[in-house]
């Protein structure tokens, strides 16, 4: 005879969202439209969570479109503090340029990378890394032409051209110029090339558009602007495999492939809600990780900020927390960016605390000091952001770093005490990185080109120290 479980069911069940009631098994009309509420709010926060990569380049996207007025096969180039001021945790030193173009509007797209000390990547709209380009790229800073072929597009037949076939319609290419001769400088940007495969033979010019002091954010939308945006690009694109799951789970919540999103007011109070829980989780996930392994100094708050495969794929996993955490403060990542050999890429690394484990303030003032002979071929930077933003901290001195390429005041012994405070110490402020007291941050500490001393840990940074 088989056993028969108790029954659960048979009467009212006490929950974490409170009393449920059944009958014989049977839920009530109450208990059913409140189980189906936490449902899709909990399938929400776990869309938010899942789509934070590909709203991150869908919102930048928008605003070069509607606040820059750029095309398919313009660039906007990045270059001051101002520029920068809306884009998640920029790098302060080195301009940008950035272009965001949709392959079903232009087909096969090319890009003509010049030759020279350039950093850079093509990705698709889940800011997954197809190709670098520049130093870490199969180009090696010989430069080379690009061909970006779509989803069931045809790859033209173009000589000597590097094919790059990419998983979504809209993509992100983009370079960080690394040279400092502004000449140099000139001549790669002019050298950067943007336009269609069926123009090859009379391209078009690029147009160079700068932010010119335009107000702009690149932070996700809150509220239903949120979905607003997440249904319109779910709409533009093809869904992979991996994320089958995900859309089905988003349906009973209005934000359906192939349809207008239309929320109900039942659905609109779900989405908007699930955003403000969603968000704080993606806080959460970012500033305390769980990874293993993402301390980099045992005893002190350096932490790896790119605690991810460039695929975003681990052995049995896709990354979802890893991508979640770096994706919410940031945009981009790229092989060169996750690197592990020395002499090559870049190194991010995060902190939120000082010394005595406190979250760091704008109200206090902080001194790191950066040992001498920081292992980079290239540079390093200490740039601090904004911790409800994740962008510059908007202060009227424009400044939110200090870098081995600054004129820095250098110790007896080789060493570098960088301040961070709301005013400047009084020895001058050449080593100063202002803060805004009333609003929490965080840095990265970025390693250009790092050494072996950076990966074997014979060379690490200190805590900040928190001295007034």
């Amino acid at each position: 005879m088989t056993a028969i479980p108790d029954p659960i069911f048979a009467a009212p069940v006490d929950s974490r969202i409170g009393r449920l009631d059944f009958s014989q098994g049977y839920p009530s009309a109450d208990t059913t439209a409140r189980l189906f509420d936490e449902l899709d709010f909990q399938r929400a926060v776990q869309g938010y969570l899942w789509s934070i990569p590909l709203m991150g380049f869908a919102q930048w996207q928008r605003e070069h479109e509607d606040v820059f007025g750029v095309g398919d096969g313009d660039i906007v180039e990045y270059v001051t503090f101002a520029d920068k001021l809306g884009l998640l945790t920029a790098n302060a030193t080195t301009p940008y340029l950035v272009g965001f173009p949709n392959l079903n509007r232009t087909g096969p797209l090319v890009i003509d990378v010049p030759a020279g000390p350039t950093a850079g990547g093509v990705l698709d709209f889940w800011q997954r890394p197809i190709s670098d380009t520049g130093l870490a790229g199969p180009d090696a800073g010989a430069g080379a032409r690009y061909v970006l072929v779509g989803p069931g597009q045809q790859v033209p037949d173009i000589a000597d051209a590097i094919v790059v076939h990419m998983p979504t319609m809209n993509v992100m290419h983009g370079t960080r110029i690394l040279t400092t001769d502004p000449h140099e400088a000139e001549r790669t940007l002019a050298a950067y090339r943007v336009y269609p495969a069926s123009q090859i033979d009379n391209p078009p010019p690029t147009r160079v558009v700068r932010p010119d002091g335009r107000a702009w954010s690149g932070t996700q939308p809150r509220g239903i602007a949120y979905w607003e945006l997440l249904s319109r690009i779910i709409n533009d694109e093809p869904v992979h495999e991996r994320d089958r799951i995900s859309v089905a789970s988003l349906e009973h919540l209005g934000i359906v492939k192939g349809e207008p999103f239309a929320p109900t007011e039942r659905q609109r109070r779900i989405l908007e809600e699930a955003t403000v829980v969603g968000e704080a989780m993606a806080r959460a996930i970012g500033f305390e990780p769980r990874f293993k392994g993402a301390t980099v100094y045992p005893g002190r708050d350096w932490k790896l900020a790119l605690f991810l495969d460039a695929s975003q794929e681990a052995e049995h996993t896709t990354q979802l927390d890893e991508r979640t955490a770096w994706f919410y403060e940031a945009v981009t990542a790229s092989k060169g960016m996750t690197t592990h050999t020395p002499g090559l890429g870049q190194v991010y690394l995060h902190v939120g605390r000082d010394s005595a484990g406190e979250w760091l303030t704008g109200d206090r003032h902080y001194e790191l000091v950066v040992p001498a002979d920081a292992p980079v071929e290239q540079f390093w930077s200490f740039t601090a952001y904004d911790a409800d933003t994740r962008c510059f901290i908007d202060n009227p001195h424009e400044r939110a770093d200090r870098s081995s390429r600054d004129p820095l005041v250098v110790n007896a012994d080789g060493s570098v005490t960088l301040h961070i405070g709301p005013t400047p110490p009084a020895a001058g402020d050449s080593n100063w990185i202002p803060t805004v007291p009333g609003r929490g941050w965080f840095a990265y500490f970025r390693f250009y080109a790092p050494k072996i001393e950076y990966f074997d840990k014979t060379w690490q940074l200190p805590d900040l120290i928190h001295v007034r």
